[in-house]
């Protein structure tokens, strides 16, 4: 047995092949539940690819064969059928960041040359706006909330299904155009094929064993791969329920609701969530018990008698008490966290990938993990790492099925990362004696002092981020005299849970500043933070909440 092939699982080399293996294997079982006015509503597996083929065959009747059709709106149903009609009835999707402005949203339509969209009621005034201004390619605006679009395309394509049947898809060629975080300006199109997504799936279905009676809530915005490949596409392929979280505010409500087993997510929702389970452990004054019971459960699991259900239920229940598993990607978690989750008895796997990569690249597993790493390279991935430095530091550079075409119409920025065969991501990393990654952060964002040494904001910053009444941070490097650089810390409080602590806001400096001394001492001084700066405006950040570090200078400094 390989340690980055643990299964033996069907393998997938494009989105039909799959679709037509999970309805003949699920069928009759729930693939989605829905809450619509108060009630819940089953999908089976059968019928969600009848939707698809359906709904494929209706958009082929428009002749949009070969064509870009985008897709906005919430994380819900009507978007998993749409993404996997658009890309099995051999056409392009364009999946569109549900929080873009209004300017945005008609930039991307016009960059990817869209000529359909399928919307969500919310922008049917902006798309309205689009259709008078004829600026873009769009033909065709179909609204998933309307009777008359959606549904009577359903509709009219069930009743010619042959115009389906007959496509042949090149799973090689471009089949989805994804816009990268930042504005869409600046943004680039990565070019993937359902090569690169299948791929990506067949290595984390190798590696991670989902049953068929797990249930996955999706919060993370499905127009990232993140969430597409690893939540939606990874899930369906292993017979999964899948409900949807009725929002940020209320994902406590839907774990316990849904009796959710398992959820990908990023490293700041599990750093708070932790936070707030080791908050309600000291207020109840149970913490030497919970810590003790803690350490009797890990000797017993030497044994492979495992009592965390048992000892940790009025825990667990806080956090709906059916979690067995969470994935987080899409940046560094703070090791502490994972052992803590860990010694709940709740899996935390860490992964780390890109857009560019479909996106994962190295994952920890169902039986190799390693607090603070990303666990191993995929089983069909290769990973080096370029010029490294004295401690074995340099940038990850990866090679496999999963990595993209390129980026659409920029030949230049294709040329910077895609080179002999190889990705240059962009992070900076080094591969440890047993082959776990770590990932230190973005080549972009390192900070170098003039002494030659460099600093990763994002490990300080998971330091601070553990602080009592610390919301989030950001490190930067600010000029001083000697024309060097000393570490500053930008800080987002807690303000409610300051006033509750009774904390007087002439203080907040006092207190926080004490806290970050005491940081300073477990490090070398050249990382000390030097100053402090703080406010209770959150920070500035992609739907994956990745800190946009430049706009968040602009308005810092």
């Amino acid at each position: 047995m390989e340690r980055n092939k643990l299964y033996q699982k069907k393998e997938f080399s494009d989105f039909r092949e799959m679709l037509h293996y999970v309805a003949e294997t699920y069928n009759d079982k729930i693939a989605f539940r829905l809450k619509k006015n108060g009630n819940y509503q089953d999908i089976s597996y059968l019928d969600f690819k009848k939707d698809i083929e359906s709904l494929g065959a209706g958009l082929l009747k428009l002749g949009l064969e070969n064509k870009r059709v985008a897709i906005i709106s919430p994380n819900r149903y009507e978007w998993c059928v749409s993404y996997l009609a658009i890309t099995t009835a051999n056409m392009i999707v364009v999946p569109l960041d549900k929080s873009l402005p209004e300017n945005e949203i008609e930039s991307s339509i016009i960059r990817s040359k869209a000529e359909a969209v399928i919307y969500d009621a919310k922008y049917k005034e902006v798309f309205q706006k689009l259709k008078e201004k004829k600026t873009s390619n769009l033909q065709y605006y179909i609204c998933m909330d309307e009777e008359k679009e959606f549904n009577q395309l359903i509709e009219d394509g069930n009743e010619e299904k042959e115009i389906y049947q007959n496509i042949k898809i090149d799973n090689k060629k471009m089949s989805i155009m994804l816009f990268t975080s930042g504005t869409t300006s600046m943004s680039k199109i990565v070019m993937l094929s359902q090569f690169n997504i299948c791929s990506n799936v067949n290595a984390i279905r190798s590696i991670i064993e989902l049953k068929t009676n797990d249930i996955l809530l999706s919060f993370l915005p499905l127009h990232h791969t993140f969430e597409c490949t690893t939540t939606f596409l990874t899930g369906i392929s292993c017979g999964i329920k899948i409900v949807f979280c009725d929002g940020l505010k209320h994902i406590a409500s839907n774990l316990k609701e849904y009796e959710v087993t398992g959820f990908v997510c990023v490293p700041l929702m599990l750093e708070t969530m932790y936070k707030k389970i080791q908050k309600g452990i000291k207020e109840s004054g149970k913490e030497h018990l919970v810590n003790t019971m803690i350490k009797i459960s890990n000797v017993l699991l030497k044994f492979h008698v495992d009592l965390r259900k048992k000892l940790f239920k009025s825990i667990l229940n806080k956090v709906g008490g059916h979690i067995r598993m969470v994935v987080s990607g899409a940046a560094a978690i703070n090791p502490e966290v994972v052992k803590g989750f860990n010694n709940l008895g709740i899996v935390t796997l860490q992964g780390y990938g890109l857009t560019e990569t479909s996106p994962v690249l190295c994952a920890e597993n169902d039986k190799y993990r390693r607090p603070g790493s990303s666990g191993f390279p995929l089983y069909n991935v290769e990973l080096q790492i370029d010029h490294p430095d004295e401690k074995e530091i340099g940038e990850i550079k990866a090679k496999g099925p999963n990595i993209m075409l390129g980026y659409y119409e920029n030949e230049e920025a294709t040329k910077e990362v895609l080179k002999d065969g190889w990705f240059y991501t962009g992070d900076l990393g080094y591969i440890d004696e047993d082959g776990y990654v770590y990932v230190k952060g973005r080549k972009k964002t390192v900070i170098v002092l003039k002494n030659g040494k460099n600093i990763y904001p994002e490990e300080v910053e998971s330091l601070v981020n553990e602080l009592d009444y610390v919301a989030e941070s950001m490190i930067f490097g600010r000029k001083r005299r000697e024309d060097d650089l000393e570490l500053v810390c930008k800080i987002v409080y807690q303000k409610e849970a300051l006033k509750e602590a009774g904390i007087p806001e002439e203080k907040y400096h006092e207190v926080f500043w004490e806290e970050i001394k005491k940081i300073n001492k477990t490090m070398p001084p050249y990382k000390y933070i030097r100053d402090i700066i703080l406010t209770e405006e959150p920070l500035i950040k992609t739907t994956t909440q990745k800190i946009k570090r430049h706009e968040e200078m602009k308005r810092t400094v």
